[in-house]
């Protein structure tokens, strides 16, 4: 089954919920406007479930209703994971035969984002979700810059650290600051570096669209959700690929060449 709908009550009855905040005091007139709106989202019959003022101007809605669209699972599009999940002691293995030395990880935020639980949770050692952060790893240097990082410390950082991978959180994303802090750090690493010596760069942050990597000129984006192992494990396969000597095509003479 490709096709499903929204389900509410019951199986296919299309029923869904949405919050959104209008710049209108609560009143009957305000929750007239959410109705009107939903109805224009196309759910029909819609019910405001919620409705509670923030601040004298502004008021936030939840509002649950029918929609008759359908979803086709067929046409989705998602970046899979295409590479091994590693266990600690697996990393540090792999790192130890193919680069004899630690992997250099730079991190932090870039901008004004001050927001560092994020980056904090993949490289600190207490690490998220029953997962050790990178700095667990004893085949791992990790050099975290923490908050409000501009693009030229970081790009310096990296530099002097022969960082093998930059690590980007960003949280704040009004007027989309998290793809233009992204692509204003992609164009400076592109410049400062050598395509070959180039670090890995990463972004990571709620609002990114993992499908959107190439666009911003960065290597990988992890979305929400994403686990210090995940990231682990990602750099390790990329970086190994890179120091990894390509062995060359053995081709067999042909008939002709051979006599």
């Amino acid at each position: 089954m490709t096709l499903v709908r929204p389900y509410g009550d019951t199986t296919g009855d299309g029923m869904v919920q949405v919050s959104f905040t209008l710049p209108l005091p609560h009143s009957k007139t305000s929750e007239g406007a959410a109705l009107q709106l939903a109805q224009k989202m196309g759910m029909e019959p819609a019910l405001v479930a919620h409705a509670k003022p923030m601040g004298p101007e502004f008021t936030f809605f939840v509002v649950y209703g029918r929609v008759s669209h359908l979803v086709d699972v067929g046409a989705v599009r998602v970046v899979e994971r295409d590479y091994p999940l590693l266990t600690p002691k697996e990393a540090n293995l792999a790192i130890r035969k193919a680069l004899r030395r630690r992997l250099v990880v730079v991190g932090g935020c870039i901008g004004t984002d001050a927001h560092t639980v994020g980056i904090d949770a993949i490289l600190n050692v207490k690490g998220w979700a029953g997962e050790k952060g990178l700095e667990y790893y004893r085949e791992l240097k990790v050099v975290n810059l923490g908050a409000q990082v501009s693009v030229p410390e970081l790009v310096e950082s990296a530099r002097a650290e022969k960082a093998d991978a930059v690590l980007v959180s960003q949280v704040v994303t009004q007027r989309d600051a998290h793809l233009h802090n992204t692509r204003e750090m992609a164009a400076a690493f592109r410049e400062a570096f050598p395509p070959r010596r180039r670090p890995l760069l990463v972004v990571g942050g709620p609002r990114f669209d993992e499908a959107g990597a190439e666009a911003l000129g960065v290597d990988r984006v992890f979305g929400r959700g994403t686990t210090p192992g995940e990231v682990a494990s990602y750099l390790v396969a990329r970086v190994v690929a890179r120091h990894t000597p390509t062995r060359p095509t053995t081709q067999t003479p042909s008939t002709e060449a051979s006599r």
